[in-house]
């Protein structure tokens, strides 16, 4: 019984290779060799078409991301006329070019799948089992493998619509892709490998706006998260202090910024303090202390934005610590009341510490936010006041807002894929490094 076993399982092992091989040298074949006829017929007319596509598209496409074409857009005289001669445009040929990629890299994770289905029914013969036939295959993928059927269509969306996006960003920072020289269909577009980068860094009309508006940006970061952050702490214990009444109101009232729309909060925000005609420096005039050059000023314009961003941050923030305030165990509290601690000593032992377990990722997802914060910097100042020693970048600009301006307004699209792309080094290293040293990650990791 052993030895017969035994040799069956060996020669079991040689049909599943088998199988797996012939998949490996045509999709189908595999499947025809394991008698799943429908199967196979379906696998070797993928096989057709993704040959075919392969060889005639795709291949043209994927040497015009290597290129980015030859030949420009160019006038030609024809007869008294000049007419217009269609050439290459490169920004197109590299998006063609991504989405050949991206299709060859589906084709062959299918072909992966085509071979390990081979190997897997394979096995299945070599037990001594009979090979599911095409309407078992159909009931196994509407029972089991339902999930992967429908998460197949979202990948496929994720893969076109954002990787895809985020692919041809990183592509355009190694490029010459910027006016006036280098904008298609008139000029081509040029591979420059880390030139761009190397300009940004070294010469000195963009260094210097580069490394400003950066100083800024992590200074405003870490000012408008610390304190929206422990001002949120801060109007949640005022509120939730012993004797205070009528708390569903101070809760309403400090909410009230965060459920209006926050263009709407902003815009506002930017007529009151208007430095002619704003309210706020009319009243300050009619009681003789002068006005305030709140956004025409560069010291001024970024204490304002700051300002500003507590107005609208700290309701955030506050309902966060109110939740995490009702979850603290009170006999904490009265224990520490009966050793005749102060309230800052409860606070500082007691309730900081839970709020920190509880909201640390928060905080870090909101300095993230923070230096992406495009929304309170364009919309309030716009990046002014002007800094005559920045290129296309004024004092309030941050890092996403020059972005912006580089792409929209300037169409040097190298050098704003090049921001773009160190943004997410420094968001993405700092993300990573803060969570992972945090206490709530490391007990969670304890727990599983």
């Amino acid at each position: 019984m052993g030895k017969a076993k035994t040799a069956a399982l060996h020669g079991s092992s040689g049909r599943a290779k088998t199988a797996a091989w012939l998949s490996v040298l045509c999709m189908g074949l595999g499947q025809l060799y394991n008698r799943q006829y429908v199967k196979a017929a379906l696998f070797l007319l993928a096989e057709a078409l993704g040959v075919y596509f392969i060889a005639t598209t795709l291949i043209r496409n994927l040497m015009g991301l290597i290129t980015l074409g030859d030949t420009p857009t160019r006038m030609e005289k024809v007869g008294r006329l000049y007419q217009n001669v269609p050439g290459d445009h490169s920004i197109f040929m590299m998006i063609y070019g991504l989405v050949a990629f991206l299709f060859l890299a589906l084709f062959l994770v299918f072909y992966v799948l085509n071979v390990r289905d081979a190997y897997t029914v394979g096995r299945l013969r070599e037990e001594g089992r009979e090979a599911p036939n095409f309407r078992e295959t159909l009931r196994y993928a509407s029972d089991k493998g339902f999930p992967y059927v429908l998460l197949s269509l979202p990948t496929v969306g994720v893969l076109f619509f954002t990787v895809l996006p985020i692919l041809f960003m990183i592509l355009i920072a190694f490029t010459n892709y910027a006016a006036p020289d280098h904008i298609p269909p008139k000029n081509l577009v040029d591979w420059v490998g880390f030139d761009t980068f190397t300009n940004l860094l070294t010469l000195k009309a963009w260094s210097r706006t580069f490394f400003g508006v950066l100083t800024w940006t992590v200074i405003w970061a870490i000012l408008a998260t610390v304190t929206t952050y422990f001002g949120g702490i801060f109007v949640a214990l005022l509120i939730e202090q012993h004797g205070i009444r009528f708390k569903a109101f101070w809760r309403t009232v400090f909410i009230i910024p965060y459920a209006i729309p926050q263009f709407i909060s902003l815009l506002v925000m930017k007529n009151l303090l208007n430095d002619q005609f704003g309210p706020i420096n009319q009243y300050l005039r009619w009681m003789g202390l002068g006005g305030l050059p709140w956004l025409n000023d560069p010291f001024w314009a970024k204490v304002t934005v700051l300002m500003v961003n507590m107005w609208i941050g700290i309701p955030v923030s506050m309902i966060l610590v109110l939740g995490v305030l009702t979850s603290i165990p009170r006999d904490l509290y009265e224990a520490a009341d009966i050793d005749g601690a102060s309230s800052f000593r409860k606070f500082r032992a007691i309730t900081l510490p839970f709020v920190l377990f509880q909201t640390t990722p928060v905080l870090i997802m909101q300095f993230a936010g923070n230096i992406n914060n495009f929304n309170v910097i364009y919309l309030l100042t716009g990046g002014q006041p002007a800094n005559g020693e920045y290129s296309f970048a004024g004092s309030t600009d941050l890092l996403v807002t020059w972005l912006y301006k580089l792409t929209l307004d300037n169409q040097r699209y190298n050098f704003a894929s090049a921001v773009g792309i160190i943004i997410f080094i420094i968001i993405a290293s700092f993300s990573i490094y803060n969570y992972r040293r945090s206490r709530s990650f490391k007990e969670e990791d304890m727990i599983q």
